[in-house]
């Protein structure tokens, strides 16, 4: 596994704005969506690119042009809020969703929908904000490289250092976050944390 802790001072800055418990569900997701583009430019810095001519209003030069696109997968529904940024800067990418929450109990993930294309000898990016015990994230990462994936971009906006080791067995992973954050909580929080990013998305929960 590769990890980068994504240094920008704008970055950075929406954070900080993320975290403030003031922040109203439509502040949240302009926030969200602003540094999403950010994360989404770098996630996608070592993507495949080929020649390609293109004629502009003067004269006929070279360009380049991507090629076979990484298929995007938000994990519903905190991942959500990331997409459209994704989207944006890989219009031909594939959308695939998988569902899945942490029982509150147990800190395991719990498996709701899955909408998976064919990966195989695929990249995905997989949108999942909030990488706390690391429970869901390695759940979808194993569905995906046992769908013989060739390559997992995890991004997420702030992470806790277990999430973090527990992914560590994965081969071919790269996790990039803006943050990573002190400790989880007793009730596997991330601290300081921003609260749980799905509600805080949609709603005015913590």
């Amino acid at each position: 596994m590769e990890m980068i802790e994504f240094e920008h001072p704008v970055a950075r800055d929406f954070v900080t704005r993320l975290r403030r418990k003031d922040a109203s569900p439509a502040r949240f997701r302009a926030y969200a969506n602003r540094l999403s583009y950010l994360l989404a430019v770098e996630a996608t810095r070592d993507l495949c690119t080929v020649p390609a001519e293109v004629q502009t209003p003067l004269e006929s030069t070279l360009g380049e042009v991507l090629v076979d696109p990484p298929i995007i997968v938000p994990v519903l529904r905190a991942g959500l809020g990331m997409l459209e940024a994704f989207q944006d800067l890989l219009p031909d990418s594939q959308v695939a969703f998988i569902g899945m929450s942490r029982n509150e109990t147990t800190a395991e993930p719990v498996f709701h929908y899955s909408s998976i294309p064919n990966v195989a000898g695929k990249k995905v990016i997989v949108l999942d904000p909030m990488l706390a015990t690391g429970g869901t994230a390695a759940a979808v990462l194993e569905y995906l490289f046992d769908g013989k994936a060739s390559e997992v971009i995890l991004v997420s906006v702030v992470a806790a250092p277990e999430g973090i080791a527990r992914l560590g067995v994965f081969d071919n992973l790269t996790v990039i976050t803006v943050c990573v954050d002190r400790e989880l909580d007793s009730n596997w929080y991330i601290r300081p944390g921003l609260g749980d990013f799905g509600d805080r998305l949609y709603s005015d929960g913590i």
